[in-house]
């Protein structure tokens, strides 16, 4: 559902200089603006990854598309970018919006968290699925996640616990970024704890987003080309055609880049016997 922007909250961190913004849903989101520095491709990616993840069931935050109105931005100055020394306005229009997991001044949220509490993670199995999907969408970015506490509804009886749960964040530099290319790295797309993959044993411990990824359907990916704002590609949808072939044919080569992760020098999956 489209939103609208209501109140500025603080600058994030990062290449792209998101802002954390309130929109007319009562909710929060981490915004990309399509004049962001890192090319307005990073909005197209990060939308076509979304329709995607939802599909897979992938542990990612919800999205939206947010009006970041003219008003608005004369109202709160401080939502703007910088490029060196130069501050660079905010075009207004839709943006990009990945919701914040609660009332920012009420929850607390990691980009990082130790060893010793990783396995207290519920979801710790998003990390091979978020592999998978980062190895078919050629993720050039590490894989960058948020954590935070939550309810887990136990799947033995009706109640619930504390944990940590993680979200797959920042896609934006998925397809090479403002690239549109599938450049191949046996370490792109792994998370920097190896922790997370120490249950793989073989492919199997893909399943079933491998299954899912190389059996695709082609619709899903029509349809996510269908949730970008049209100003967002004008020029270019040719060019997104040409990417979105390309990403549906390399379906079947997931297998493969996922057990090239086992020739870099990190090797992530120690306990996979060579045969």
């Amino acid at each position: 559902m489209p939103l609208t922007a209501v109140r500025h909250v603080r600058k994030m961190r990062g290449g792209a200089q998101a802002h954390l913004l309130e929109a007319d849903d009562g909710q929060w989101y981490v915004v990309k603006f399509r004049n962001n520095p890192q090319h307005r491709r990073v909005l197209v990616n990060e939308a076509l990854c979304a329709t995607l993840l939802r599909y897979l069931k992938i542990s990612a935050p919800a999205t939206a598309l947010i009006q970041v109105g003219a008003g608005f931005l004369a109202a709160n100055p401080e939502c703007s970018m910088q490029l060196g020394t130069r501050r660079v306005d905010i075009e207004p229009g839709w943006q990009f919006g990945s919701q914040y997991p609660g009332d920012p001044n009420r929850i607390a949220v990691y980009d990082f968290l130790p060893d010793a509490l990783l396995p207290q993670v519920a979801n710790l199995e998003d990390f091979r699925a978020i592999l998978v999907f980062d190895k078919w969408v050629g993720n050039a970015d590490g894989r960058q996640c948020v954590f935070y506490r939550a309810m887990v509804r136990r799947t033995d009886s009706a109640g619930g616990h504390a944990s940590f749960v993680a979200r797959m964040i920042d896609h934006g530099y998925a397809f090479n970024g403002p690239n549109w290319d599938f450049p191949e790295s046996a370490v792109q797309g792994l998370y920097a704890r190896k922790l997370v993959y120490d249950r793989v044993r073989s492919l199997d411990d893909f399943e079933p987003w491998l299954d899912q990824v190389v059996h695709f359907p082609e619709e899903v990916i029509d349809q996510a080309w269908k949730s970008i704002p049209p100003d967002w590609i004008e020029g270019e949808e040719d060019a997104l055609d040409r990417l979105l072939e390309q990403f549906f044919e390399r379906r079947a080569r997931v297998p493969a880049l996922i057990e090239s992760c086992r020739e870099s020098r990190l090797n992530p999956f120690p306990e996979w016997p060579v045969a």
